[in-house]
C-alpha cells in the first residue's frame, strides 16, 4: 500500500506541475494577446489613430492621381532635405526610446532615463525643424487654401505634429514620474509611452515619403 501511495502521490504531483505550467502558458498568452505592451487602451487609441491618417493619405493619393501636375509641381516646393532630416531625427528617437523601455525593465533607472532624454531630444529637433520648413511656407506665400496638395499638407503634417506634441508631453511626464523617489511609475507606463512613440514615428515614415518624393 505505501508503494502504490508514493505511485500515486508522485503522479498526482506530476500532474500538479503540468497543471501549473500549462497554466503559466495561458497566463503568458492572455497577457500578449488582451494586453500588449502600454495596454489595451493606448493601442485602441493607435488602432484609430493610423486608421484617421490611413484614410487621410488614401484620400491625397487618390486626388493625386487625379490632379498629377498640379500635385507635381506643388510638390517641388517642398523641403525634401528638410523631411529627409526630420526623417533621421524621429528614426532615431524611436531607437533611443526602444533602449529606454528595455533599460526600464532591467531595473536601470537612470540609464533609462538618460534614453528618454535622448528621445525627447530627437522629437524637440523634429519640432525645431518642423517650424522653420513651416516659416518658409508662410513667407512664400504657402497656405492651407493654396491648391488642395498643400491643403493635405498642412492638415496632415500639423495633426502629426500635434501627435508629436502630446508625444513629448507624455515622454517629460512619464521621465519625470519614473525618476523621482518612490515612483510608481511601472512598465506599463512605460510601454504605453513608447507606444504612442513609435506611432509618431510609423505615422511619418507613411507621410514623408507621400508627400516629398512620390507625387
Amino acid at each position: 500500500m505505501t508503494f502504490i501511495y508514493g505511485i500515486l502521490q508522485s503522479k498526482i504531483t506530476n500532474l500538479q506541475s503540468k497543471i501549473i505550467t500549462y497554466m503559466e502558458i495561458l497566463k503568458i498568452n492572455y497577457k500578449n494577446i488582451y494586453y500588449p505592451p502600454g495596454g489595451i487602451l493606448m493601442w485602441i487609441i493607435i488602432f484609430l489613430e493610423l486608421i484617421t491618417f490611413g484614410m487621410a493619405m488614401v484620400a491625397l493619393v487618390f486626388y493625386g492621381s487625379e490632379q498629377t501636375e498640379l500635385f507635381h509641381q506643388s510638390r517641388l516646393q517642398l523641403n525634401t532635405t528638410f523631411g529627409a532630416i526630420n526623417t533621421v531625427f524621429l528614426l532615431s528617437s524611436g531607437f533611443f526610446m526602444a533602449n529606454a523601455v528595455q533599460q526600464f525593465k532591467e531595473k536601470n533607472i537612470q540609464k533609462s532615463s538618460f534614453y528618454f532624454k535622448l528621445t525627447m531630444l530627437g522629437g524637440i529637433l523634429f519640432l525645431i525643424l518642423k517650424s522653420l520648413e513651416y516659416y518658409h511656407k508662410i513667407e512664400s506665400g504657402i497656405s492651407l487654401d493654396t491648391n488642395m496638395f498643400f491643403t493635405f499638407y498642412w492638415l496632415l503634417t500639423g495633426f502629426h505634429l500635434i501627435h508629436v506634441i502630446i508625444g513629448l508631453v507624455i515622454l517629460i511626464w512619464t521621465n519625470c514620474g519614473m525618476t523621482k523617489q518612490n515612483s510608481d511609475t511601472q512598465i506599463e507606463d512605460v510601454e504605453a509611452c513608447a507606444a504612442f512613440w513609435h506611432m509618431c514615428d510609423l505615422i511619418w515614415l507613411l507621410l514623408f515619403p507621400i508627400l516629398y518624393l512620390i507625387f
